[in-house]
């Protein structure tokens, strides 16, 4: 997955069928190489997986997490890849955000739960968009790039159907009903999107999303120190790096158009106000 190799290893079918399904396109490396986390999904010893069916996120060899019930293995797994890659990968300044790409500039979509960036992210990516991330834009320290991490899609409850509308082609696995998030479903990443998992780009645009329902479109231009404090808001490794990232975030912030972005129920609007957006250069 872009810069990260991690090996999964579980018995279960709904995780071993949603690794086929959305990482069809991704590379296998050998089974004896390098890997930077070592994940098992799995049941719970003894009678335990029989009475009261759950399933275990392990990492390293370490229980990172509650068990959650069977039927949410695969969700589980992404979860506890993001957790494993956000906790741990302090190369990189690392944002919760989602990333998109457009004639060879990065659009970060910064934003916290239930602000509908990854229902945008779908939308854009529907509209020929190249998916960098959809949860965690990785900084470069160095080069001030954002490198892609391409994987599934996270939709959420009434967002399934919404994407599904807009984008009937999209490759979307089972829904997963019950979890502390609702019902879940991820996108497939497309193949292209994998391809081009190396191909790290600069921010131009930073649009900080609003989902609310039945609001109009509002695209306003905000100054680059909100822009600023928003980033460092969304960062979960910002005191990691202390001075060098504030003046990553600062360095980022300053080479890129910076709004404030609502929308509701038109994603048709909302796709065309950043396309118009992006296309101002």
């Amino acid at each position: 997955m872009g810069p990260i190799v991690t090996s999964i290893r579980s018995p279960m079918p709904a995780v071993i069928d949603g690794i086929g399904f959305h990482y069809a396109a991704h590379e296998t490396p050998d089974a004896d190489a390098f890997a930077d986390f070592h994940v098992q999904i799995g049941w719970p010893p003894g009678v335990r997986r029989f009475i009261r069916p759950t399933a275990t996120f392990r990492v390293d060899e370490t229980t990172a997490f509650e068990p959650l019930p069977a039927n949410q293995g695969f969700p589980l797994l992404e979860w506890g890849m993001n957790w494993c890659i956000a906790a741990h990968c302090d190369q990189y300044l690392i944002l919760h955000s989602a990333v998109v790409e457009r004639n060879g500039c990065a659009l970060l979509l910064p934003a916290p739960p239930g602000s509908g960036k990854s229902t945008l992210c779908a939308a854009l990516v529907a509209r020929g968009w190249r998916l960098l991330s959809d949860e965690l834009a990785l900084i470069d320290i160095d080069q001030l790039v954002v490198t892609p991490i391409p994987r599934p899609i996270s939709l959420k409850n009434a967002a399934i159907d919404v994407i599904r509308t807009f984008w009937p082609e999209a490759a979307i696995g089972p829904v997963v009903r019950g979890t502390l998030k609702g019902s879940v479903a991820h996108v497939r990443p497309p193949a292209s999107s994998v391809e081009r998992q190396r191909e790290s780009v600069r921010a131009r645009w930073i649009v900080l999303p609003k989902y609310a329902e039945g609001a109009p479109t509002t695209l306003s231009t905000i100054t680059r120190g909100t822009a600023l404090m928003r980033l460092v808001d969304s960062a979960f490794n910002y005191t990691v790096h202390g001075r060098r990232g504030f003046e990553t975030l600062a360095a980022v912030v300053e080479g890129a158009a910076c709004c404030d972005f609502r929308y509701g129920g038109d994603l048709d609007a909302a796709v065309k106000a950043l396309e118009t957006l992006t296309s101002e250069g």
